[in-house]
């Protein structure tokens, strides 16, 4: 009993202290108080009304744990679009937002995504919850950190996914991702390849910057990533600007949205007030000069600079530096790594005074502080490109100032379009004393340093492309830029040849000589035209009259209308080559002569007229080019398909035709049919086919036969192949016929070293048995406990020697 006593006290549970009662009911008394305190958030957040006075985020229906994040991070007050936007989408709407750059959507959208998810307990066990859409990566950074900052007071597990990272890395902590921070490609090949990562529990889904997803070429990703997102979710869609795609995406994937800022968020109210605008007009040879200028005479400034395509940001970030301006350097693109570029993101934001050069892919969202220059040194695709471009400057409530620098050929078309949409940019003129021509250094470098050489080409040729692809011609003009001029100021020796270049120049040429020859041809034809004015005044005298009537019937009316209508200008055709033949004089100076040879009547059987041609006149294929124009047959496609070339490589290919002896056309290879050279149902037909198909057996057991060789030869080579491995193998691990090789080191013998080979002698047993073969192994045994050989095994190898000599 007294044994037993003791185990059963151990088994018992403890009684539990009132200490721990208290801490147990007090724990659940706090989760029934949070539970009420999320519902009565709930009811306030459904039944909130924003008053006409509402500013600050402390008059929101939000949690507590938001309140401290966003007073933590310093965002008191709201700005225009968090007003409007804020009250619904935490009542759980969705909503359609469209406001200038820089007014403050990543808290419009970030806010109640951590709400949501307060209200509805989010926990680990739950999975993704929110997920947040960027099309770049340095945008997706920055909402991050702004989640981070405002975030820091709730328990929620935030991810960032995008490109240049480890793929591996994130499949490990993607499923326990509460919230998710992303870019298009990269969630999309998440969502395709991970196992485990599931959004069938998503809760609130966000587009930023939505127009610009749109416009990198992700229409089909978001389709694509809208397909493994349930229905039954909450979507919020951001964008600076509004535009027909972004509607249509709208529609697939918002459910009654609520439109905030659309009606009054036209292009004129896209810039904020704040903003001073200004454009300066200068040729192409003198863009880097005048920003080489710029950036020394504001030394003292944050600047960011916009070039158009990646390999002239980093032609421009190379040469400056070796100029040392006085400023640091910065560059951005998307040619750039992961790790690269997330680097001069963060250092350019936290520096005061620095130069960023940067393609568009620094265009849209980011949110540099404290930017008091934005220099486009080549001109924006579009208006919305130069109001997001513009952006990055006078963001919230400071001041900014943005320049444009537009060629000759730039400067009506762009100021027209901006205007048209209501943006007032300010023209100014360039100081000739401050401006430094940097020409000669360009050069020097280039001659100097061939990657500098190098680089200046790829930036020439990117240039050229891209005003090239460019959509509005009546801006972007490649045939009036100077492009030699333009390759000297880059410091290259020549200009690189370019293939779209080339046409274009070669076209530019063949129109100019085309149209000087419709103006020889218009005053040659004015000048007969005058003389026959002074006879018959407008009509056409006589002379005229007869040489057009010798030429064909087309362009004789060709000719009538260019004469009728020279007083109105109109231009003619280009002569060609036929139509100085058909104008000859001497057309007709053996024509009597050939119309006696020939016999159009068949000839009359006489004596006389055995020397006459019995011509026949065959019928030729009409004249391509007097088609009607119904046809849709240009004049340059006739003339081409009447060139001996056209008909040597389009035309008809003959056949080549053997005859038989009865005369008979054959095509050379010509096939024919077994019925025709066996006959049908004959014994030789029977014959041939039976020996055909005895063939056929006999050639398909020969194939199994060597099939099967082929297949045994495999095999062994295959296990010659494993033992020479293992042997190799064996030798350099140290083994020797199984066992470790030992080696033995003895002192010499009388017989100085000497050392008797060792036999292995047949055992007793075997005497009777005919010998066996001896291998190398078994004749050199020794004795594995002591390394050397015994007397028997010496007597033995002695006789072994002996029976070997006889």
């Amino acid at each position: 009993m007294n044994e037993a006593g003791p185990s059963r006290i151990s088994k018992s549970r403890p009684k539990k202290s009132a200490k721990q009662k208290n801490g147990i009911h007090s724990s659940k008394l706090r989760k029934v108080s949070e539970a009420k305190a999320v519902e009565a958030l709930e009811q306030a957040a459904l039944q909130f009304e924003p008053p006409p006075d509402l500013k600050a985020f402390a008059d929101l229906p939000i949690s507590d744990f938001t309140r401290r994040g966003l007073k933590k991070a310093y965002f008191t007050e709201m700005t225009d679009i968090q007003v409007k936007s804020l009250p619904l989408s935490l009542k759980g709407k969705d909503v359609l937002g469209a406001a200038r750059t820089g007014s403050g959507k990543t808290l419009a959208f970030l806010i109640p995504v951590l709400e949501m998810l307060h209200r509805r307990k989010w926990g680990p066990q739950d999975g993704l919850g929110a997920l947040v859409i960027s099309p770049t990566r340095e945008l997706a950074v920055q909402i991050f950190d702004v989640l981070r900052s405002i975030g820091s007071y709730h328990s929620f597990s935030a991810g960032l996914v995008i490109g240049g990272k480890n793929l591996k890395d994130e499949r490990e902590r993607l499923t326990r991702m509460n919230i998710l921070v992303a870019t298009p490609g990269r969630l999309l090949q998440h969502m395709d390849q991970t196992i485990g990562f599931e959004c069938d529990n998503l809760q609130i889904l966000v587009l930023d910057e939505a127009d610009r997803i749109l416009d990198m070429g992700f229409h089909r990703t978001l389709t694509a990533l809208l397909s493994h997102l349930p229905k039954s979710r909450q979507t919020l869609l951001f964008s600076a600007t509004q535009t027909d795609s972004v509607a249509s995406l709208a529609r697939l994937s918002l459910t009654d949205p609520v439109a905030i800022g659309i009606a009054e968020t036209s292009i004129s109210l896209a810039t904020p007030a704040s903003l001073q605008q200004h454009y300066v007009v200068t040729t192409l040879d003198q863009k880097l000069s005048l920003l080489w200028s710029f950036l020394k005479s504001h030394l003292q400034t944050k600047t960011l600079v916009f070039l158009s395509s990646c390999k002239q940001v980093r032609f421009v970030f190379e040469t400056f530096r070796r100029l040392h301006p006085g400023v640091p350097l910065l560059h951005l693109h998307g040619k750039q790594k992961q790790a690269t570029r997330l680097e001069t993101f963060q250092r350019f934001t936290g520096m005061q005074k620095a130069v960023l050069f940067a393609t568009d892919v620094a265009a849209r969202g980011l949110d540099f502080p404290a930017v008091d220059w934005v220099v486009q040194v080549d001109a924006p695709e579009d208006v919305e490109t130069y109001v997001h471009r513009v952006g990055r400057t006078a963001r919230y409530e400071s001041a900014g100032r943005a320049l444009l620098f537009l060629m000759p050929s730039e400067e009506e078309g762009m100021k027209a379009v901006l205007e048209e949409k209501g943006l007032k940019v300010e023209k100014i003129k360039t100081k000739a004393s401050k401006t430094q021509n940097i020409e000669n250094q360009l050069q020097n470098m280039a001659f100097q340093d061939p990657e500098i050489k190098y680089l200046g080409q790829r930036a020439f040729v990117s240039y050229l492309r891209s005003v090239h692809l460019q959509k509005d011609k009546s801006i972007f003009k490649v045939g009036e830029l100077p492009v030699e001029r333009f390759a000297e100021s880059l410091g290259l020796p020549g200009m690189p040849k370019i293939k779209f270049l080339g046409r274009e120049l070669a076209k530019k040429k063949k129109n100019a000589s085309h149209a000087v020859a419709i103006a020889q041809y218009a005053a040659s034809h004015q000048a007969r035209g005058s003389e026959g004015e002074e006879s018959e005044g407008a009509t056409l005298s006589e002379g005229e009259e007869s040489k057009i009537g010798d030429s064909s019937d087309e362009e004789t009316a060709e000719k009538r209308k260019l004469l009728k209508n020279k007083d109105k200008g109109e231009a003619a055709r280009v002569r060609t080559k036929y139509d100085r033949m058909f104008e000859r004089k001497n057309q007709s100076i053996l024509s009597e002569h050939y119309t006696k040879l020939v016999d159009h009547a068949g000839g009359s059987g006489e004596e006389d007229d055995f020397i006459t041609l019995k011509r026949a006149d065959h019928e030729l294929p009409p004249d391509p080019s007097a088609l009607p124009e119904s046809d849709f047959i240009s004049k340059r496609k006739q003339k081409m398909a009447l060139s001996k070339k056209a008909l040597g490589k389009y035309g008809a290919k003959g056949n080549k035709l053997v005859f038989d002896d009865e005369g008979g056309a054959h095509e050379i290879y010509e096939m024919k049919a077994p019925e025709e050279v066996f006959g049908e149902g004959g014994a030789q037909g029977l014959a041939v086919k039976e020996a055909g198909r005895t063939f056929m057996e006999g050639e398909r057991g020969r194939m199994k036969e060597a099939d099967i060789m082929d297949k045994e030869e495999a095999r062994e080579k295959k296990r010659e192949k494993k033992r020479k491995r293992k042997e190799r193998e064996r030798e350099e691990m140290g083994y020797d016929n199984g066992g470790p090789a030992i080696a033995v080191v003895t002192p010499l013998d009388e017989d100085d070293g000497y050392v008797s080979p060792k036999f292995d002698l047949p055992s007793e047993s075997e005497d009777e048995a005919p010998p066996a073969k001896r291998t190398k192994s078994s004749l050199n045994k020794v004795d594995r406990r002591t390394g050397t050989t015994t007397l028997e095994e010496e007597e033995e190898l002695a006789l072994q020697l002996l029976r070997s000599r006889r």
